[in-house]
């Protein structure tokens, strides 16, 4: 799949020489955080934010380039990539596809876009490099697809278009995304900004590592089964001021298969979700809600299987014009392991309130504060000799620039 994704940007390099509008943009993030005390996974623990330690310390919080071409008033070319120092050092492709919309004088229209991109899940980051323009850190839902969503393959888009109201519906057939769940089921839901591409691997917390010594990590854009993964969306638009969309993702993964990874065995995850979400804009203002349920699956051997249901829903209010931009979120989330004859399952439930303030004195520049207030439970602290219920606290000072 890298080597997919890299022969299609060496495929359109000619074409981009002689695009007709050819855009570079990216972005530097430093930031001074106080982070939580628990342990995250990045570095083996059950935590649920991305910086842990005591004190207030200066992080590096990633850069990411962007590039677009528009080869023709049909041909849109993208691509994308990140560099992050948090969990591991490199550079990843996280974004990388073509798209072909015939130019249509009526009001039915159609595209196919096909390469490597992100399931339609977000109603939240919008942003260079994957990011929301609301929030230093997305809700859980968004933090999630970040980590391992990822789709490799074809998309068919259909749009009609009317006066105030337009409706497109959308299938993709993807490979390589058959580990993809391994992290919820292992580690639970998460708030981070990390965002992973292609060829990249995470990190596990330590109690996963059953199998061999930790740290125990895995690439979740790998196809181990060979066969081909769905999605299909429903978007309703009005008046350009609000959004609907409904989402159903299977990636079909056989969770009998399994693949050998830096030395440990990695299973694929049978993972399925609905993801329904709203974003209206009111003035300058805009309200996104979103909510996603589903469950992901493993079947190691004949005699043991395992399965994760998953739920989580945020709601959001943010401004989105002016040089100073608030922005409020509120969510919940909660992981259920079955069956429930097991001896130990790993379940959780957690609730949290990011509150966040935007600066924005310069084009070129976003300041931006932002406090996480995070209360969870999960059973597999106790295995490490803590309470099940930990309450964490993660403050955030950012300076972004723009190009």
């Amino acid at each position: 799949m890298r080597l997919t994704s890299i022969l299609l940007l060496l495929a359109a390099a000619p074409a981009c020489a002689k695009a007709q509008n050819l855009q570079w943009h990216g972005y530097l993030d430093y930031r001074l955080v106080a982070g939580s005390s628990a342990p995250n996974w990045t570095d083996g623990g059950l935590g649920k934010l991305r910086w842990d330690g005591h004190g207030v310390s200066a992080r590096f919080g990633g850069a990411a380039l962007l590039a677009t071409a528009q080869l023709s008033p049909e041909l849109l070319g993208v691509a994308s990539a990140q560099f992050q120092t948090s969990d591991r050092r490199g550079i990843d492709l996280t974004e990388a596809w073509l798209r072909y919309r015939p130019v249509s004088t009526t009001p039915w229209r159609w595209s196919l876009r096909g390469g490597l991109f992100f399931p339609a899940v977000s109603l939240e980051n919008d942003g260079i490099g994957w990011t929301s323009p609301y929030t230093l850190t997305p809700s859980a839902i968004n933090s999630w697809v970040g980590e391992e969503l990822r789709s490799t393959g074809a998309e068919f888009r259909l749009e009609r278009r009317g006066r105030s109201m337009s409706v497109e519906a959308a299938v993709t057939a993807f490979v390589g995304n058959d580990p993809a769940g391994e992290q919820l089921a292992a580690r639970g839901w998460s708030l981070s900004d990390l965002v992973y591409g292609l060829g990249s691997s995470m990190r596990e917390p330590d109690l996963a590592a059953r199998d061999g010594p930790p740290p125990r990590r895995y690439d979740a854009f790998v196809e181990t089964d060979h066969r081909i993964g769905w999605q299909g969306e429903l978007t309703v638009r009005a008046d350009d001021v609000s959004r609907l969309t409904l989402l159903h993702y299977d990636n079909r993964a056989d969770p009998t298969t399994s693949t050998m990874f830096e030395g440990q065995r990695i299973f694929s995850w049978h993972t399925r979700f609905w993801s329904l979400g709203e974003r209206t804009r009111m003035g300058d203002w805009v309200l996104i809600g979103q909510a996603i349920r589903g469950s992901t699956a493993i079947v190691p051997s004949p005699f043991f299987h395992t399965e994760t249901g998953f739920w989580s829903a945020f709601a959001m209010v943010a401004r989105e014009q002016g040089r100073w931009r608030p922005a409020l979120r509120l969510e919940m989330f909660g992981t259920r392991q079955r069956p429930d004859s097991l001896a130990e399952r790993a379940n959780e439930h957690g609730r949290a309130l990011t509150a966040a303030l935007n600066w924005q004195p310069r084009s070129w520049l976003r300041v931006t504060g932002e406090l996480i207030a995070l209360d969870s439970s999960r059973t597999e602290r106790r295995h490490l000799g803590l309470a099940e219920s930990s309450f964490d606290l993660q403050a955030q000072l950012g300076a972004r620039l723009v190009f």
